[in-house]
């Protein structure tokens, strides 16, 4: 990591460069604008310079952003679908035959037969959205409703300064803020965990409980996924491999599954980053998104700054609303008892994976497929720790 970080102090190249040159790079005959790239449908205010205190406690500079909570050009939709009938977003399925899916008759059918029945007799779908209250089913797909006066305000760091290791993502972390001004976030919430789906739009997207859009998914190089996968789906936003989705709340850059001349990347670390040559010839260390999903960083590399995302919502991620705010809406449904979802679902693994710092589907899928029940002496050599450690942090009822 020494190397690495010698490497990007040479190249000079700070966040700010890589604004200008992400925007020459896609408006050639346009000046940087004071948007910054950023779309202007976004925005609440000009982004700004502020001060700002990293992680370690160095005091540094930040892009401020203040952004609505969706661009006004943005279209969203659609999440769940109404009838087996019809189809809706896509979801990552971690259960039985894991994989990306659009969320139609078939998927619903197929996760019904695990115990997660999203439809009633008549083929209508159970529907809910957790921000007005609580599900009354066991299992239905949250579709949220938007809060149009909510304002969300994200700090990057101008100089990216590399962490002493990088930091894992598991659900629901920050990752960055793409250009369109959405906020990106790693993985959603699984089913297991409450028996309820927060349903992906096909950019892959969906509405927080506080009423704001937010991505979990390269959106701009979304289609790539869908390919790979097999998904039948299709994002209305322009698709592009080598387009620059955003910046991560390291202050690196985040491109598509291609660098900017069309080429496959080459020497990717764990989080899916590398030295690499920018638009203008700069060399700098920058993120690629993958063709599977999440198309997303695997851990951010760089130091954050503190208290770097937060909103005027009610609830959900980030939530600070003004003093004297009447708290009309409502936070996820949390998990069953003895850490099991409804319906008796399989355990909840959110805190045994933030311990491992390892996004919560990845250590689904090694203890599933360690054996049945699971062998956790080859678990845990997958994961490169001992069994007693893994023992150490798995919920009561996986330890035999």
């Amino acid at each position: 990591m020494r190397n690495l970080a010698s490497a990007v102090c040479l190249s000079g190249l700070t966040f700010g460069a890589y604004l200008s040159t992400a925007y020459a790079h896609d408006h050639p005959h346009t000046e940087l604008n004071e948007t910054y790239g950023f779309s202007a449908a976004a925005l609440v205010s000009v982004p700004e310079t502020v001060d700002c205190v990293l992680e370690t406690g160095q005091m540094s500079h930040c892009l401020q952003l203040v952004v609505k909570h969706k661009p006004s050009d943005l279209g969203i939709g659609p999440f769940c679908p109404e009838s087996l009938e019809t189809a809706g977003g896509i979801w990552s399925w971690d259960g039985e035959s894991p994989g990306l899916y659009r969320v139609n008759g078939d998927f619903l059918r197929m996760i019904a037969a695990e115990g997660y029945q999203m439809f009633d007799a008549y083929g209508a779908v159970l529907r809910s959205d957790i921000s007005e209250a609580p599900p009354t089913e066991s299992n239905t797909c949250i579709q949220v409703s938007e809060d149009a006066s909510v304002m969300m305000t994200a700090l990057i760091p101008w100089e990216p300064v590399l962490a002493e290791r990088p930091s894992r993502l598991g659900v629901v972390n920050k990752v960055g803020m793409a250009l369109t001004g959405s906020p990106i976030f790693s993985d959603a919430p699984s089913v297991h965990h409450t028996g309820h789906m927060p349903a992906l739009d096909p950019c892959g997207g969906h509405v927080d409980p506080g009423g704001w859009y937010h991505w979990h998914a390269n959106s701009s190089d979304i289609a790539t996924v869908f390919e790979a996968e097999n998904v039948d789906a299709t994002c209305a936003l322009k698709q592009d491999g080598a387009q620059l989705f955003g910046y991560a709340f390291d202050g690196f850059a985040i491109y598509g599954h291609l660098e900017p001349d069309g080429s496959t990347p080459r020497g990717l670390d764990d989080c899916r980053g590398h030295i690499g040559e920018m638009p203008n010839g700069e060399i700098g260390y920058h993120y690629h998104t993958g063709e599977n999903f999440p198309n997303l960083p695997r851990c951010l590399s760089g130091v954050q700054a503190r208290e770097n995302f937060s909103t005027t919502a009610q609830v959900g991620v980030g939530a600070n609303p003004p003093p004297g705010t009447e708290i009309t809406r409502h936070n996820p449904p949390g998990g069953g008892r003895n850490g099991r979802g409804p319906r008796g679902g399989p355990p909840d693994l959110r805190d045994a994976a933030s311990q491992l710092g390892i996004p919560e589907q990845e250590l689904s899928r090694i203890l599933r497929e360690s054996g049945r029940p699971p062998n956790l002496a080859i678990a845990a050599e997958q994961l490169s720790i001992t069994e007693s450690e893994l023992r150490a942090v798995l919920p009561s009822r996986r330890r035999p």
